[in-house]
């Protein structure tokens, strides 16, 4: 994706040890934007943010959250500050926050981004580990490299969204790992930011409305596999691209002589999802359908429930269901009669 701007400032422990500090590079110059490997650095680093857990919200109205983070936005668009200063004085805000966690140090690295339509704003720390080169005269030699696969602090601003104003987007993500709550709190600092949807549990209730709406229409064992592997490609997709699902797109794919047909599935039984819902990689890798049919019988499970109230016993070639389906239950309880 074309780079905009780009600068990389430095995060370190004062020599006291007692607080962070911030090294500032010169200025963004547009030459930086051109440089191959410093493209090649924003687009690894976006790739490894996007198959991240993440936390999504958006800029606090006002109140104790709210910080000056939107202000600065707004001038830098409005090309009243350059994004040199800009990145310093998110870079500054950044060390004050986190001035406890004196094992964040590392690169700041900051990039504004086009992709499409649609700008966004990445910041993301990076470590740097010791590897091994090989110099002109062909020998080993010790050889710094960035570990652009190892995110522990980052966050992304969808400009165009923020700058739509509108009242159902999540335009703000930050990295939410279970061991780093410290640092995204320092993050929701920084930002100054209202935490909105739980992507785990937004996509846990997306992947069970379609379940339901796979057995609803009674699809067989090869639509069924079909609507699941265009649902997953999907949100693959969007992860790739750091996008949410949207849930009339999604839809529109499910079934595409029916494109409102899932949509008002939705909306009709009142699953309570958002009309974006950012994909959450962990639950959707864990999401297939088991089918199968022989023998007059026809068994189709999504593959999450394996293990729990689904069990395969494969020495005795045995399925055993813990939890019967309710309308299953009535139709065996009738046969006894």
């Amino acid at each position: 994706m074309p780079l905009l701007q780009s600068i990389v400032h430095r995060l370190d422990p004062s020599l006291d040890g007692e607080h962070l500090t911030v090294t500032a590079a010169p200025a963004s110059t547009p030459e930086s934007n051109d440089d191959p490997a410093m493209t090649s650095l924003v687009n690894s680093l976006n790739d490894t943010y996007n198959t991240k857990a993440k936390g999504w919200g958006r800029f606090a109205a006002q109140g104790e959250q709210a910080g000056p983070l939107v202000a600065w936005l707004r001038a830098y668009m409005a090309e009243e500050q350059d994004f040199t200063q800009l990145s310093i004085a998110i870079a500054e805000r950044l060390a004050q926050t986190l001035q406890e966690q004196l094992s964040v140090s590392g690169y700041l690295v900051f990039a504004h981004l086009r992709q499409g339509d649609t700008e966004t704003l990445f910041l993301g720390l990076v470590h740097q580990r010791e590897g091994i080169g090989i110099n002109a005269e062909h020998q080993a030699v010790p050889a710094a490299q960035l570990n652009t696969s190892q995110l522990t602090l980052a966050a992304r601003v969808n400009l165009t969204q923020w700058q739509s104003d509108s009242e159902s987007a999540q335009y703000v993500s930050f990295l939410k790992d279970r061991g780093g709550k410290k640092l995204a709190d320092g993050l929701i600092a920084l930002l100054g930011m209202e935490e909105g949807i739980d992507a785990p549990a937004e996509t846990r209730t997306l992947l069970k409305a379609f379940s339901d709406y796979v057995e609803k229409e009674d699809y067989d064992d090869e639509a069924s596999r079909e609507k699941t592997d265009t649902l997953v490609d999907y949100a693959n997709e969007q992860l790739r691209r750091g996008e949410p699902m949207t849930l009339e797109e999604l839809s529109g794919l499910v079934d595409e002589k029916q494109p409102k047909a899932f949509y008002d599935h939705i909306r009709n039984a009142d699953y309570g999802l958002s009309p974006e819902i950012p994909p959450d990689k962990r639950t959707i890798s864990q999401f297939r359908r088991f089918t199968g049919r022989a023998g007059g019988v026809s068994i189709s499970f999504d593959s999450h429930l394996l293990g729990s109230s689904i069990e395969y016993d494969e020495g005795q070639d045995r399925l055993i269901i813990k939890q019967v389906p309710k309308q299953l239950k009535e139709q065996l309880a009738k046969r006894k009669e």
